[in-house]
């Protein structure tokens, strides 16, 4: 178990002035099986900002906001405490479904979110083509495991090398890319076998030696769930699965379903970004 204190800054300066704009952060970790928010707060700056919260079709915390009136900058602070707990487990031979199972209809209709590709997911043509013989001869788990493998040989972790908009065939394509590209790859190699799979993001403490009390620089990060029997996690870009260094703050297809922030403005004319996350164990 971890306590986790978590202040995640994101700051826009305009070029020019914003005359309206309206946006949805989601920045807010879930309280799930796994993980209790025991408190957070969101601040927006400026101030006149009119805020609400709802859950999206995923069951993500949302703030939404819009600020009618010119504005030259914006600053969103969201700041929490949570407590994680996972208990990652190898899992029996009979906890794991057959591929029977997978395939019949009432298995596709319980996951038709995570089963068909998405516009980021998709691997292209390739990796379509080398799947099939990797998985070859193994049980759901098995075969995900040996597709984590198989990217681990293939994919190398570089920072700056894509975009949001980037997709999995592209991230092959190049054969590298950062957390986001290496967990839509994972995902569109498992959803092609018919291995329901969704996209995570959050937030990952990098150092689990640091001090109780220690703040360290964070980061957003993204990694998978995948279901073969019961729902468990990959962290592609660590090779491991998700532990009490990772929070979890939405689910989705993919990263279009859960940005950290987004939003529609007037004027602007280009902006200067700044993100930083600071995370300190509490316990």
């Amino acid at each position: 178990m971890t306590r986790l204190s978590i202040i995640h800054k994101t700051g826009y300066k305009y070029n020019k002035r914003v005359t309206l704009s309206y946006n949805e952060a989601r920045m807010t970790p879930l309280t799930d099986p796994q993980q209790v928010v025991l408190e957070s707060s969101m601040k927006v700056a400026p101030s006149q900002a009119a805020i609400s919260s709802y859950r999206d079709y995923w069951g993500t915390r949302v703030t939404a906001f819009d600020m009618q009136m010119p504005h030259e900058y914006l600053e969103v602070v969201a700041t929490t405490t949570v407590e994680v707990h996972r208990a990652e487990r190898v899992p029996a031979e009979g906890d794991i479904v057959s591929w029977d199972v997978l395939q019949a209809p009432e298995t596709l209709n319980q996951f038709s979110d995570w089963v068909p590709q998405s516009r980021l997911s998709g691997p292209g043509d390739e990796v379509l083509g080398i799947i099939p013989g990797i998985v070859e001869g193994r049980n759901p788990h098995g075969s995900a495991m040996a597709i984590f493998e198989w990217m681990r040989g293939e994919m190398t972790y570089m920072k700056g090398s894509t975009g949001v908009t980037t997709n999995a065939a592209q991230a092959w394509g190049q054969r590298q890319g950062v957390c986001q590209d290496l967990a839509h790859l994972a995902i569109g190699a498992l959803r092609s076998c018919g291995i329901p799979a969704r996209y995570v993001s959050g937030y990952l403490h990098p150092r689990s030696t640091a001090d109780i009390g220690e703040t360290v620089a964070g980061q957003s990060h993204a990694w998978l769930e995948w279901w073969d029997g019961e729902w468990r996690s990959w962290d592609p870009t660590n090779h491991k699965p998700a532990g009490d260094f990772h929070v979890t703050v939405a689910r989705g297809r993919d990263y279009r379903d859960v940005p950290p922030l987004k939003g529609i403005l007037s004027g602007g004319g280009g902006s200067a970004l700044n993100v930083s996350v600071e995370v300190t164990r509490l316990a």
